[in-house]
């Protein structure tokens, strides 16, 4: 009983290899991916550099099979015949797309199948056509880019040369004319608002008259005075300066309005402090027809040569309710000042308005 226990677990033991053999190789036939298969041919229009037997073959992606045979066709050279066994479940048709693809860092080819539109798994060995280009690596595809990119070259060579030339002429016309680029690259930031901000302004205003000598002689009526009438280059808040000339401290200075705005409001508020009761009005703040005080500016600015000096100057008319004129006059005031800078300026400007509001106000109260 001792010496036939040990062969029968020997027996055993064996028979129990030979059946996981067997049931591996079931297992590997059924599942691995060795079952069922169907064939077919594909035809390859010239090279399939690093296509073996036993590559894999994919549809849309996922593997199906493998290259059974590789060969060239006897009737033509450049032809690649392959043999292809793929799952018998794959939808193998006519429309189906064919080609190479190279997997992995050393770019390893397989057969790749792309389906179409025909439905259900194939049934019978099909020959497949692959893409004329299937068999090019992506060295070939850019040595035959090259190629064209070369051709095109060749035959626009004069076009080329001539394009180039022209380009060298408008270059060096672009150098020879720097500076004026330059200008207008600066007009271009200025119009844009770029570039350095602006300084920004300082504002300056006229000072009204408050005293007025006695007695006073009241107003007779209350007339209207629209905005002084003037030249176009008049009407600016900046300073004016005669003859043609730019002072430095003047650049970023300014009034508070226009300069007729601004005297018509310095006019009325002087009025106003002489006479509240009778006091002017805006042409816009008239509830009915009045007459009328009428200024023409003639000159508001400061004059350079010989000193420096402040100058303003107007006509007036006084016109009665039928238009009528029935009073009329120039006014002109004068007065120098030494430091050429807007403070200085406009304390010439405030010295010579308080003078000539008080004239034309004592002649308005005096006129017929």
């Amino acid at each position: 009983m001792e010496t036939r226990a040990p062969f029968i677990i020997v027996g055993a033991f064996v028979l129990a290899a030979i059946g996981a053999v067997f049931g591996f190789v079931y297992w590997l036939h059924n599942t691995a991916g060795t079952g069922a298969r169907t064939v077919h041919h594909v035809q390859f229009e010239g090279s399939v550099s690093g296509l073996l037997v036993g590559a894999a073959v994919l549809f849309n992606g996922i593997r199906v099979g493998e290259v059974t045979n590789l060969g060239l066709a006897a009737d033509s050279p450049r032809q690649v015949d392959a043999t292809i066994a793929v799952a018998s479940g794959t939808p193998v048709h006519a429309d189906t797309k064919v080609g190479l693809d190279f997997q992995g860092l050393t770019g390893v080819p397989v057969i790749a199948l792309e389906g179409g539109k025909e439905v259900g798994a194939s049934t019978a060995t099909r020959t497949l056509v692959a893409d004329p280009a299937a068999g090019q690596s992506m060295t070939q595809a850019a040595r035959n880019a090259l190629g064209r990119v070369d051709t095109v070259l060749a035959e626009n060579a004069e076009p080329l040369k001539n394009t180039i030339a022209n380009l060298k002429t408008f270059t060096d016309g672009l150098a020879k004319n720097t500076g004026g680029l330059d200008s207008i690259v600066a007009g271009l930031v200025k119009m844009t608002g770029g570039g350095e901000a602006a300084i920004p302004k300082t504002i300056y205003d006229l000072s009204i008259p408050s005293e007025f000598a006695a007695p006073k002689k009241p107003l007779k009526e209350q007339l209207l005075l629209p905005t002084p009438t003037a030249i176009l280059q008049l009407d600016t808040q900046r300073f004016l300066l005669t003859p043609n000339r730019e002072l430095a401290g003047f650049a970023n200075a300014q009034w508070a309005d226009s300069i007729p705005k601004m005297l018509q409001i310095k006019l009325i508020q002087s009025f106003e402090n002489y006479d509240i009761a009778h006091a002017p009005l805006r042409s816009a703040d008239s509830p009915g027809a009045n007459s009328q005080l009428l200024i023409d500016l003639r000159t508001f600015q400061v004059n350079t040569n010989p000193g420096l000096a402040a100058e303003i100057g107007f006509s007036a008319r006084i016109l009665n309710k039928d238009g009528d004129v029935v009073a009329s006059r120039l006014f002109q005031q004068t007065r120098k000042f030494d430091r050429p800078d807007p403070e200085s300026a406009v304390a010439a400007f405030d010295d010579a308005f308080a003078s000539i509001a008080t004239e034309l106000i004592a002649w308005t109260a005096g006129a017929p």
